[in-house]
């Protein structure tokens, strides 16, 4: 709690008068960008599984959530008193198993309460149930791409296997295929948004976090690339069979370096 509070004192001086420039004129639009991005790296180093790495980027999002805090506290709007308390109240609430005498067996049994608990607290009923519940605009496409297949696949919408995923990924493809023919952009989108859905269906089925693959795919491919650069020097361009050949003998090198 000691250093809790020592946060918050030196988060409550940089907002004082006499405090830093850039931290008085900032907003929570403004931060709004920042929060993001250190929620991204907190994710990115729970993915390289290295702790230290962790609690610094925690600490980077904690400060963060500190200034928004302190910001609503200066406007009288919320204070981050304000903040622990609603959550708690939330956290309380919603686990009445723990807190209660409610039953709940495992953790399906507490993902059906939660959210029927939820829909109470939003004055829902069963005959307004939304099966896709809201997701934060802001959230990656693909990351929401499948969570809204979880939540459909939880009242049956789904595949009973990876087989019948794989295959809507290729009538989507053909589709694209038709589309591309055509040369209508706004249908070339709408076939290349179908096709990444598909895509993530095919990782919920197989039990892989699509974001993560994407992300991982991405750095291999940054980290092949970095022998192109090296190929090319002070080139601007190659033939694209040369820059192949330079990217296949990255992977290579790549390879080699794994085993």
């Amino acid at each position: 709690m000691e250093s809790l509070q020592r946060l918050k004192s030196i988060i409550d001086t940089l907002r004082s008068p006499g405090g830093c420039p850039w931290d008085l004129e900032q907003t929570p639009e403004s931060l709004r960008p920042f929060l993001l991005e250190e929620a991204h790296e907190v994710a990115q180093a729970i993915e390289e599984g290295d702790s230290e790495h962790i609690c610094e980027e925690l600490g980077d999002l904690l400060m963060n959530i500190f200034l928004q805090a302190r910001i609503g506290e200066e406007e009288k709007t919320f204070s981050l008193n304000d903040v622990a308390e609603n959550i708690s109240d939330k956290l309380i609430r919603r686990h009445p198993h723990v807190f209660g005498d409610a039953d709940a067996a495992d953790p399906e049994a507490v993902r059906r309460q939660w959210e029927e608990i939820k829909q109470e607290e939003k004055g829902e009923t069963e005959t307004a149930r939304n099966t896709i519940r809201p997701l934060p605009a802001s959230l990656p496409a693909l990351c929401r791409a499948d969570r809204v297949g979880q939540m459909v696949a939880k009242v049956g919408f789904d595949w009973p296997d990876s087989t019948g995923a794989m295959e809507k990924v290729k009538e989507e493809l053909d589709e694209l295929h038709e589309a591309v023919a055509k040369g209508v952009p706004e249908e070339i989108e709408h076939e290349i948004g179908d096709i990444l859905f598909a895509v993530s269906s095919v990782a919920r089925k197989v039990g892989v976090d699509p974001e993560v693959a994407l992300s991982r795919s991405l750095s291999r491919f940054e980290d092949r690339f970095k022998i192109v650069d090296k190929k090319l020097g002070e080139r601007e361009s190659a033939p694209l069979d040369q820059l192949e050949e330079w990217y296949l003998e990255g992977k290579e090198i790549q390879n080699r370096n794994q085993e």
